[in-house]
C-alpha cells in the first residue's frame, strides 16, 4: 500500500467515528510512523509502506478512533514557542492558556529576578514557557499529582530551564514555601455536573482531577485565590484562568481577598478567560 491509499483508508476509519479532523489526524499519525513531517506525507503519495510501518499505522489509527487525543498518541503538544512532552497524567496544553503567558510577560516587562509560583503546574507549560522567555526569573511549581510533577521535570530539562525551577507535591492549602512576585494558575474550573457534556476526547482521556471544579466550578479557584493572597508579595501580580461564565463570581472572590482587578482578557472565542490582578 502506498502513502496515498493509507491516508484515504485512515481518513475513512476516523470519519466513520465522526472525527472532524480525520484527514489531518491521519497524515499526522502516518508522519509519526515514518518519522517524517506532514509535508513529506503530502508530497510523497506514491511511496510504498512496508508491512511493519503499515501495521503500526493501523494501530495508531485505531487508537485515534477510540477518541484518544492526538497529543496523547504522539506524547507531545506544541504550546507557546516550545514542544512539550504530555501523557494522560496531565491536561493537554490549549491555545487559550497562552493568554496567561502573554499577560505574564506584559505584567513583568521591565522586571528582573522575579520569583514565580504556578499552582497546579501540570505539564509545566505555563511556568516553563515564562522561564524560557525570562532568563533571570526563578520558578516554583506545585501539583497534587506526582506523575504531573515528573512530566514537568522532563519538560524543564527539554526547555533547558531545570536549573531555575523547583517542583513540590502539595495541595494548595498546605503549601507555605516562600513569597512570590507573580503567581499563575489554570485550576480545574468545570462544574462536576458539566463534565459529562465535554467532548469524549476530553472526558474519556484527560485527567478528571485537572478538570473538576466541584459543584459550582469554583471549589479549587477559592482555595487558589486564598492561598495566593498569603503567598504573594504586596503589589505582586496574580494571573488566573477561569471558565467562560465565572467572571463576576471570581472578581468578587478576588476583591474579598485583597486583590485589585487590573484587566479581564478574552480568549479566541471572545469568552472571558483570564483575570489579571494585583495584591494590595
Amino acid at each position: 500500500m502506498n502513502i496515498h491509499s493509507a491516508v484515504i483508508e485512515g481518513t475513512n476509519v476516523l470519519q466513520d467515528k465522526s472525527i472532524l479532523s480525520a484527514q489531518l489526524d491521519t497524515e499526522i499519525l502516518l508522519a509519526k510512523v515514518l518519522n517524517k513531517d506532514r509535508e513529506y506525507i503530502i508530497l510523497n503519495h506514491d511511496k510504498i509502506l512496508n508491512n511493519k510501518n503499515l501495521e503500526y499505522f493501523k494501530k495508531l489509527v485505531h487508537e485515534r478512533a477510540t477518541r484518544k487525543p492526538i497529543a496523547y498518541i504522539l506524547n507531545k503538544k506544541f504550546f507557546w514557542k516550545s514542544e512539550f512532552f504530555v501523557n494522560e497524567n496531565t491536561l493537554i496544553p490549549r491555545p487559550d492558556t497562552e493568554i496567561i503567558i502573554e499577560q505574564s510577560l506584559k505584567a513583568t516587562k521591565n522586571k528582573h529576578h522575579l520569583k514565580i509560583l504556578d499552582i497546579g503546574v501540570g505539564s509545566g507549560c505555563i511556568l516553563l514557557s515564562i522561564l524560557k522567555e525570562k532568563k533571570n526569573f526563578y520558578g516554583t511549581g506545585i501539583d497534587i499529582c506526582k506523575n504531573s510533577l515528573e512530566i514537568s521535570r522532563i519538560n524543564a530539562k527539554k526547555l533547558f530551564v531545570d536549573d531555575r525551577v523547583k517542583f513540590y507535591k502539595s495541595d494548595v492549602d498546605k503549601f507555605v514555601q516562600g513569597k512570590y512576585d507573580l503567581i499563575v494558575s489554570n485550576p480545574p474550573y468545570i462544574k462536576k455536573s458539566d463534565l459529562k457534556y465535554l467532548e469524549s476526547d476530553v472526558f474519556k482521556f484527560e485527567p478528571k482531577g485537572a478538570l473538576d471544579g466541584g459543584l459550582d466550578g469554583l471549589s479549587v479557584i477559592r482555595k487558589v485565590i486564598k492561598k495566593s493572597s498569603e503567598l504573594l508579595r504586596r503589589n505582586g501580580k496574580f494571573i488566573l484562568e477561569i471558565g467562560y461564565d465565572q467572571k463576576n463570581k471570581v472578581v468578587k472572590l478576588l476583591n474579598d481577598n485583597g486583590f485589585y482587578i487590573n484587566s479581564m482578557v478574552k480568549d479566541l472565542a471572545k469568552n472571558d478567560r483570564c483575570i489579571v490582578s494585583t495584591r494590595i
